[in-house]
C-alpha cells in the first residue's frame, strides 16, 4: 500500500545491481530530493527484480524508477505516470567471456544464457525477441537459461562460466565496479534503442506534488547524475512509451 497518506513517500528503484550498490548510488539522490522538496522520502530497495515488480504492480511505491516494460504495465494496472527520464535511450546487450573466443552471436545458439529477470525489458525481453528474429535463436524454446536477479549477477555469472552468454544493458555494464569481471567480458550484441527508464508517480499523488517532484528531479545537480551514471534528465510523458507498448505485443511470452 502506498505510504502517501502517512506523509512519508516511498521511492522504489528497480534493483539492477546489488542492494549495497543501489543504496550507495541512490540514497544521496533521495536525500537531495528531501531537501529540495521538503518532503519525507524513504528509499526502498528490494532483494530482486521480481520482488520489485510485485510491490510496483500493487501500487506500493509513491515514486518509482523502473524499466520501460515495467512502466507500461504499472501505468495500465495502477495509473502510474511517467514524468522524467534520462535523455539517453536504453540499449540491451549480450555479453560473453573473452576467453571463449566467441566472435559471432550465432555461435551462442543452443548455449546457456543468463538473464536478470523474466520482465527485464532490454536485458531479457528485447534480447530474446531480436535474437529469435535475426538469428533464429529461440531462447524460450531451448529453455537453456537462468534468471539470476540482477544485471551484476549476470555479468559475474558469465565471467565465472555459469552461463555462456548473458543479457544486460549498456549503462549497468559500463557502471560495473568489479573490474576483473568487466575485463573478462566482451559485448557481442546490442539491441535497438528504446526510451530509457522513467521516474513515474503514483496516481494518488496530487498534481502539485508531482510537479514539485518532477522539477526537483530534472534540476538534480550533476554530482548525483554522475553517481547514477546518467547524462541529462528531461521531462517525458506517457505517450513517449507507446513504442514500448507496440514492441511488447510482439515479444516472446514470459513465464509467470
Amino acid at each position: 500500500m502506498s505510504t502517501l497518506f502517512a506523509k512519508v513517500l516511498t521511492f522504489g528503484v528497480v534493483p539492477q545491481q546489488s542492494a549495497m550498490e543501489m543504496i550507495k548510488e541512490w540514497q544521496p539522490m533521495v536525500s537531495y530530493l528531501e531537501k529540495a522538496t521538503g518532503e519525507k522520502i524513504v528509499l526502498k530497495v528490494e532483494r530482486s527484480i521480481p520482488e520489485f515488480e510485485k510491490v510496483l504492480y500493487s501500487g506500493g511505491y509513491d515514486i518509482a524508477y523502473m524499466n520501460p516494460y515495467h512502466y507500461v504495465v504499472a501505468h495500465k494496472r495502477k495509473g502510474y505516470s511517467a514524468r522524467v527520464r534520462d535523455e539517453k535511450n536504453l540499449v540491451g546487450i549480450v555479453v560473453a567471456r573473452k576467453a571463449d573466443g566467441i566472435s559471432d552471436i550465432s555461435i551462442l545458439k543452443g548455449k546457456r544464457f543468463l538473464f536478470p529477470a523474466p520482465d527485464a525489458f532490454a536485458a531479457t525481453l528485447l534480447i530474446k525477441y531480436e535474437l529469435l528474429k535475426k538469428y533464429g535463436i529461440d531462447i524460450n524454446k531451448e529453455k537453456n537459461y537462468r534468471y539470476v536477479n540482477s544485471h551484476d549477477s549476470v555479468y559475474k555469472g558469465v565471467s565465472r562460466g555459469i552461463g555462456d552468454g548473458g543479457g544486460g544493458i549498456e549503462r549497468t555494464f559500463n557502471d560495473l565496479q568489479d573490474k576483473e569481471t568487466k575485463e573478462s567480458l566482451v559485448v557481442l550484441y546490442k539491441t535497438k534503442p528504446y526510451p530509457s527508464h522513467p521516474f513515474a508517480f503514483h496516481r494518488a499523488m496530487t498534481g502539485e506534488l508531482k510537479e514539485k517532484m518532477a522539477k526537483a528531479i530534472v534540476d538534480m545537480p550533476q554530482e548525483f547524475l554522475v553517481l547514477l551514471s546518467m547524462k541529462h534528465l528531461r521531462e517525458t510523458d506517457d505517450a513517449e512509451f507507446d513504442s514500448v507498448r507496440d514492441i511488447a505485443q510482439l515479444l516472446p511470452s514470459v513465464e509467470e
